[in-house]
């Protein structure tokens, strides 16, 4: 594509700029509106520059992307009502064998997670597990934190609904999901052994149990006394896309009402059984009190049988009440393994090669109607902003490419970049890790993905797959190389600074060493085991 006028070129490179500096910097003083809104007026100067018609404004926006991410985000919030992420945060501490034991744990745990569920609902539902974890257990938050983060990252490159890129990447390649995953399995899973590797060697001191010769006993004692997060915890750090969240399997005014029968039971049977033990103990006891109770005057008939008749009624009450409580959690445990089981089925669709976008969906609308009550409350939890920014950007990425300025840069560079050689492997490699830091990894996909795989289509049918896969790898695992390279890092360092009495802030110095050592070596490890 030729350089379009130097109008043109001007105008394009001034929306597009807006576009970058509101979403590196959000909340940049001369113009703080944030990203969603600096997404929003980047694209309608395109078509007020006369960049683009309007009528190709909404031709750019891509619907099926748009309509996976809804689907994955409503299928993750009720997988988040249905309690698997606090089990994640459970695993984390189970049994566990000090720091470096850890740290494997919480390397694994959000790799996995962040495959299946995205890497930032990963990062926003675990941070605040991890952080009361390294605390409990005297141990710094730092590597733990910046391994969360990290493998999140990591993880996500496994599947296309891990991250947005890999969505954007599924879409416009059409490689399946099972397709996707065999391609970029292994590079993940070694991918993830070898940021733990890095993280152990950078804070194998802070992490050695001779630092501080209280972990082991510390959580030692956890792993026996069980789940280290008690359930207040565990609802307070519930997390949606949009808003905090505090749900409820059963409704609190049946606790409410339910509890203080309970509590009367037991203290009821308490002191039966303590009657019962100080009788066997004293029988002399026993036979004065069966004296005095025979020696008490006998009471009036009719008081009698009232004093019963009222004694059996609460009983009755007592035990419809518990009775209607048990009814509650069965069926809050049976919704609750539908929920999972829609999940699953959801994923065997995906790796059978079903419409993404439509099986995410199908799946979310299931559980909707499975939920059999009012939708909204969930729906509310979805991340509308993101959608809209997502919008914004496709149109902006648009018009910028009508600018002619991606394709000038990419013949300049396509002729070292070949990816049927490991040089213009490493080049291509190094221009999309700049270009994933300066200007999001996201737009950096949309700017050189149809070109990357129409120059590999050139070389053979296959080398275009495998240039797809390339650049899914490359772009994602290069959020890891600075604080901001990706929104995973962010929400672990917001998120980790809001936990109550325990805030820990992660610096932009603090992650920037191990994430250039991890995001240059992990990039490598990983695209020697990439194949067509």
């Amino acid at each position: 594509m030729a350089v379009a006028a130097v109008s043109k070129v001007v105008l394009g490179l001034v929306a597009f700029s807006v576009f970058w500096v509101l979403a590196v910097f959000p909340a940049v003083p001369v113009l703080p509106i944030g990203r969603t809104a600096g997404a929003l007026l980047s694209a309608i100067l395109m078509v007020l520059f006369g960049v683009m018609t309007p009528e190709q404004a909404f031709a750019s926006i891509d619907l099926p992307i748009l309509a996976l991410l809804f689907g994955t985000m409503v299928v993750s919030a009720y997988l988040e009502r249905a309690d698997l992420f606090a089990h994640l945060g459970t695993l984390l501490s189970w049994r566990s064998r000090g720091g470096k034991d850890l740290l494997f744990r919480v390397c694994l745990v959000a790799a996995v997670s962040s495959a299946f569920f995205t890497n930032d609902t990963a990062c926003v539902v675990l941070t605040a597990f991890v952080l009361k974890l390294a605390r409990r257990n005297n141990l710094p938050p730092r590597p733990f934190l910046l391994a969360l983060a990290s493998s999140a990252n990591v993880g996500s490159t496994a599947t296309p609904i891990g991250n947005p890129q890999n969505l954007v990447i599924a879409s416009l390649s059409g490689i399946t999901f099972g397709r996707f995953l065999l391609g970029l399995l292994p590079a993940m899973l070694l991918g993830v052994l070898v940021n733990a590797s890095i993280l152990l060697i950078f804070f194998f001191k802070e992490l050695s149990v001779d630092n501080n010769n209280d972990v082991e006993s510390n959580v030692n004692s956890e792993s026996a006394a069980g789940d280290p997060f008690d359930e207040e915890d565990v609802i307070a750090h519930r997390f949606f896309p949009a808003t905090m969240s505090h749900v409820t399997s059963v409704d609190s005014d049946d606790w409410i009402r339910t509890l203080p029968s309970l509590s009367r039971d037991t203290s009821l049977n308490e002191t039966l059984r303590n009657r019962a033990g100080t009788s066997a103990e004293n029988p002399a006891t026993t036979t004065e009190s069966t004296t005095a109770a025979n020696s008490t005057p006998p009471q009036e008939p009719a008081a009698a049988a009232g004093d019963g008749s009222e004694e059996a009624a609460a009983r009755q009450g007592r035990r419809k009440r518990v009775s209607h409580m048990v009814k509650r959690f069965k069926k809050h445990y049976l919704w609750r393994t539908c929920v999972y089981l829609v999940t699953v089925g959801m994923l065997v669709a995906l790796l059978m090669g079903l419409n993404m976008a439509w099986t995410a969906i199908t799946a979310a609308l299931v559980l909707i109607v499975l939920d059999f009550t009012d939708a909204q409350p969930c729906l509310e939890k979805v991340s509308y902003s993101l959608l809209i920014f997502f919008c914004g950007m496709f149109i902006t990425v648009d018009g910028f490419n009508r600018t002619g300025i991606p394709s000038a840069f990419w013949d300049f560079i396509e002729p070292h970049a070949r990816v049927d050689k490991p040089g213009g492997i490493a080049l291509l490699a190094l221009v999309v890790i700049f270009l994933s830091n300066i200007a999001s990894n996201v737009p950096t996909v949309l700017l050189l993905g149809a070109r990357v795989a129409a120059s590999a289509a050139r070389i053979s049918a296959g080398q275009e797959s495998k240039a797809w896969l390339i650049l899914a790898w490359v772009s994602t695992v290069a959020g890891n190389l600075t604080l901001v390279g990706s929104a995973a890092n962010l929400i672990v360092c917001e998120q980790a600074q809001r936990v109550k009495s325990i805030g820990y802030t992660l610096s932009f110095f603090a992650h920037l060493p191990f994430g250039f050592l991890s995001t240059l070596v992990v990039t490598a490890v990983g695209l020697l085991l990439i194949r067509e």
